[in-house]
């Protein structure tokens, strides 16, 4: 094994049961001992390290030994990695049930080495076989610990080749490394392809009980400082979209300190180093106590406090930086409301580039779908009565419509043909 480079982690405590109840009874002479170990050697370092060593062990016993079983086992990941509890009928749990039992099945008298590969390697199916039952909450520490009993684990080491998936964790247990220095983690995130930061940051919640308060105020300023630049993917009915996907990552940031007084210090430190307002106010909301977003973090004085300062940072803010808010219609609305009754209102300026940023970032994506049919519809909509209430009138956001089409940036803009609908009177249908 010297010849090895990167043999990868090894459950030193399950090897002996792995040894002895799977690899030992296939051994029969020095020439299967001479064949194991150059098909070892072979297969571990085609893996790089990325599986779990005593699974690759067994499974490559399994694979030389019993090569039969070892075909069907391609056949039956779904079986052997699906949870208890994930969403399944009972007919796709008798299904699953049926599999695995076929599969001890056709290792004939070496059925034994089978039920003890299940139990050993693939505890979610073990309930299929009178065993113990594993919930989905498991599947987080057998992706961490590169188990087969994870389905992306086990069709890298099937197949050799990194999912898209898998890919992202890989990538987030890197950035998982280096979530201490500020400066590393946001070089290592701007080396990554745009297109999968979602998902790179989405797989960072798999290390939510090893976030540590050092982690904490750079993560969570990289994190805020890259929200407005990622981009927004086109998602199925049931995807989150990409600013909760970074929001969920932050909260559980802020919330592994526990103390509210020592979040509200970590919070005083983060905001000035954030660059965005939207980003500012995701953690303002996050951490304050407004009905239905905010999960009460600090003390209520603390919440209104950085509200109130957010609020006098908008007012401020002049209108050429406003248009390059990617929320500014949120930003402004939000401030439209908190202002109302005060004598420090808002007042919308008239620049049709403003107004131009304002229904844009006031769009949004409807996704329906037939009964009885897989294919889904998007339609675009515009917020109309959140856009009449933050100018304050129907007339007077017509008007600074009818001015943004008098202008070069109205001509064939989609957003602004789509507001026309509106000053026409169509509306869209519940």
């Amino acid at each position: 094994m010297s010849s090895i480079k990167e043999a990868g982690p090894f459950n030193a405590q399950a090897w002996p049961d792995v040894f002895m109840e799977i690899i030992r009874p296939l051994i029969r002479n020095m020439r299967d001992v001479r064949r194991y170990a150059i098909s070892i050697k072979v297969t571990v370092n085609s893996l790089n390290g990325n599986v779990e060593l005593s699974d690759v062990l067994a499974l490559e016993a399994i694979r030389i030994f019993l090569p039969d079983v070892f075909t069907l086992l391609h056949e039956n990941i779904e079986a052997l990695t699906t949870t208890s509890g994930s969403g399944y009928s009972d007919r796709e749990s008798q299904e699953s049930k049926s599999k695995i039992e076929n599969l001890v099945k056709a290792a004939g008298k070496n059925s034994e080495i089978m039920l003890a590969l299940i139990e050993r390697l693939f505890p979610a199916a073990h309930r299929h076989v009178n065993g113990s039952s594993y919930g989905y909450e498991w599947k987080k520490e057998w992706l961490q610990n590169r188990r087969v009993a994870h389905e992306n684990i086990l069709k890298l080491y099937l197949e050799r080749l990194v999912g898209e998936e898998l890919k992202a964790f890989f990538n987030a247990e890197q950035a998982w490394a280096i979530m201490d220095d500020r400066i590393l983690l946001e070089d290592y995130f701007h080396s990554l392809d745009p297109a999968n930061l979602q998902d790179v940051i989405a797989s960072l919640e798999l290390y939510e009980d090893k976030f540590e308060p050092k982690h904490v105020i750079p993560s969570t300023v990289v994190l805020l400082n890259l929200l407005p630049d990622l981009p927004e993917r086109k998602r199925s009915m049931f995807d989150i979209d990409t600013r909760m996907v970074v929001a969920r990552v932050i909260y559980r940031l802020i919330r592994s300190l526990k103390d509210s007084v020592l979040i509200e210090s970590t919070v005083r430190s983060v905001l000035p180093e954030v660059k965005s307002l939207s980003s500012k106010l995701e953690l303002i909301n996050q951490i304050g106590h407004r009905e239905g977003i905010g999960h009460k973090l600090v003390s209520e004085a603390a919440a209104k406090e950085f509200m109130e300062k957010w609020i006098e940072e908008v007012l401020s803010t002049k209108v050429k930086d406003l248009i390059n808010e990617s929320e500014v219609f949120r930003i402004l609305f939000i401030v439209k409301k908190e202002t109302i009754e005060t004598d420090n209102s808002l007042v919308i300026d008239p620049s049709p580039q403003l107004t131009l940023a304002i229904l844009k970032s006031s769009r949004s994506e409807v996704i329906t779908q037939t009964m009885g049919s897989r294919a889904s519809h998007r339609a675009g909509r515009l917020a109309w009565d959140a856009l009449i209430e933050l100018y304050g009138d129907e007339e007077t956001l017509k008007n600074r419509i009818e001015e943004l089409k008098s202008t070069d940036l109205g001509e064939n803009n989609d957003v602004v043909q789509l507001a026309d609908k509106y000053i026409n009177g169509w509306r869209p249908q519940e």
